[in-house]
């Protein structure tokens, strides 16, 4: 199995190591999906991180493929769209070792995507199912609190945000937000025109991702 060179997670919240530069990546994904969709969200996400926590991430952001050797390079994945998502055997294969090895992945359905992600994770996990996050779990209570769990950022159905997990040996290795659009509210403010204080609840919630992902 390769190793993720999971040091780099660390030595990223370390205050001695502040020199260490790390990369997060954005999957791009088979099936039609528009997974290059928000493209100034990561790169604003990345520098609210790095002056809100100090961390030290790259702000370019990579575009690798779920079957590619490349992923193991990223401690963190972040994939997003409105569509269908195809992983093939070998996308599946690499992932499951991707995840087995210390990686993360977040996905943010950006609308539309929700049967289709489910249904492609369940190749990965076939034994497993989608878990709720309840408001205690720690990814709520990093550097910013929300007790009541994911800020609603976009209305899509109008159901209330869910934040769903999958798990390896209890560490939290998927985590998978619904009907909260967190993407939207990294983007630059002219492109939805959301109003201030909801994108600064999207960016700190983002950054709780970021920390919780790097520091367990």
């Amino acid at each position: 199995m390769r190793i993720l060179p999971i040091i780099l997670l660390l030595l990223s919240f370390s205050g001695w190591a502040q020199e260490t530069t790390v990369k997060l990546g954005l999957l791009k994904y088979n099936g039609g999906g528009d997974w290059y969709a928000n493209p100034t969200s990561l790169p604003n996400l990345i520098k609210f991180c790095n002056d809100k926590l100090n961390t030290s991430i790259a702000t370019q952001i990579e575009n690798v493929e779920p079957g590619s050797p490349a992923i193991f390079n990223f401690p963190f994945l972040h994939m997003t769209g409105h569509g269908n998502v195809i992983f093939s055997e070998s996308d599946v294969d690499n992932l499951r070792r991707y995840l087995e090895a210390g990686g993360f992945l977040h996905i943010d359905d950006n609308y539309g995507m929700n049967d289709y992600v489910r249904r492609e994770l369940k190749k990965i996990f076939p034994n497993q199912e989608l878990v709720e996050l309840p408001y205690s779990h720690p990814i709520y209570h990093q550097r910013f609190d929300f007790p009541k769990g994911l800020p609603k950022i976009h209305e899509h159905d109008n159901n209330p945000p869910q934040a769903f997990g999958l798990f390896i040996d209890g560490r939290l290795v998927v985590f998978y937000t619904y009907e909260t659009d967190l993407g939207d509210g990294w983007e630059d403010p002219e492109v939805h025109d959301d109003p201030k204080d909801i994108r600064e609840k999207a960016l700190k919630m983002g950054a709780n991702i970021i920390e919780y992902a790097f520091s367990n």
